[in-house]
């Protein structure tokens, strides 16, 4: 007889009175987990288990916050060549469909503006400027595609043209003096500024005004010779009061930055060759560095009085960085950079 069953005889005979078997069933189904209830309160030997022993741990890795701190694009990114080629065919198409609009609708008859239209359709023989020669009205009207590889597609020939256009009235040499023509002085336009600085044709890693249209980031030569981004050991501090404080003291005062958010975007573990015993008796065999996301504003990087052993630094975009790290380094931190 278990013990289900004689809680039910027992509260039967308690009530003084018969119970049907279908009630002795429910009771019986009711009691289980009250039986088992007061088996378990019954055995000593569950109740009294000998607590686990908590030992320190006699190894540990050291926490150090890293800085990715990076400048962002200044200007647009640079076309694909099937992006500019696919730009000019849709200038090309436009001129056609302006074609059977007679000059007059743009510029009054005989007025200024039509006889310089006039002396400049003479000289490039389409009234666009960008889009090459190209005569819209003769037998080669039909011609109007771009061969691959035609410098009409170049972006930069482009410009070239347009403020070659800008810059002339469309008179052929010498015709202001065979016509006794006024000489009238053409007003100075502004040229736009070229997408390559100076530091793009030297190559200076060092400055911020290269590759205008990439990411840049900040990459230091640490006191071991090995390229990384600016990091340093946590001294009783938070990782986003490390980071401005390794921002700081890697790259001194004259820097307008500004830490994005409190959270790591990613981290790096190194695995020390010989493990490190430290005061405290536990042995140090690695290190692990969390890295938050930075941004510079203004200023540059000053190594002179440097606070973590610094040698160099250099501001390099995604691709170049890859060159200068370690390979374990760069399977680390290649997920967290910008591919422009």
């Amino acid at each position: 007889m278990n013990a289900g069953q004689r809680t039910t005889r027992q509260l039967a005979s308690r009530a003084g009175q018969q119970i049907c078997r279908s009630c002795q069933d429910s009771i019986s189904r009711r009691t289980y987990a009250a039986a088992a209830a007061a088996v378990q309160a019954e055995d000593p030997v569950s109740q009294h288990i000998p607590p686990v022993a908590q030992t320190a741990p006699s190894t540990s890795y050291a926490i150090n916050a890293g800085v990715v701190l990076s400048r962002p694009p200044q200007i647009t990114r640079d076309l694909h060549p099937f992006e500019s080629a696919f730009f000019l065919y849709q200038r090309r198409l436009n001129e056609r469909l302006a074609l059977p609009f007679t000059r007059y609708f743009y510029f009054k008859k005989r007025t200024p503006a039509d006889l310089e239209w006039k002396r400049k359709m003479k000289q490039r023989l389409t009234p666009a400027r960008d889009i090459g020669k190209y005569q819209g009205y003769g037998d080669e009207a039909w011609n109007d595609e771009l061969l691959v590889g035609s410098k009409e597609s170049n972006f930069e020939w482009q410009v070239e043209r347009l403020l070659e256009d800008a810059g002339t009235d469309g008179k052929a040499a010498g015709e202001v003096e065979q016509r006794g023509m006024k000489k009238v002085e053409r007003e100075e336009f502004d040229k736009p500024m070229s997408r390559r600085t100076e530091a793009d044709e030297k190559n200076d890693t060092k400055s911020l005004s290269r590759a205008l249209q990439r990411t840049l980031y900040l990459l230091v030569k640490n006191k071991d010779g090995q390229w990384q981004f600016p990091q340093d050991r946590l001294n009783d501090e938070n990782l986003h009061g490390a980071a401005s404080r390794i921002i700081t003291q890697s790259g001194g005062p004259n820097m307008n930055t500004w830490l994005v958010g409190h959270v790591p975007i990613g981290h790096h573990q190194l695995e020390y060759t010989k493990g490190a015993k430290l005061p405290s008796g536990i042995t140090e065999t690695g290190a692990k560095t969390f890295f938050l996301r930075a941004r510079i504003m203004a200023g540059q990087v000053n190594l002179k009085e440097n606070k973590l052993g610094l040698q160099d630094f250099k501001w390099l975009a995604k691709d170049e960085l890859e060159k200068e790290v370690d390979g374990s380094y760069w399977k680390s931190v290649k997920n967290m950079l910008a591919e422009r």
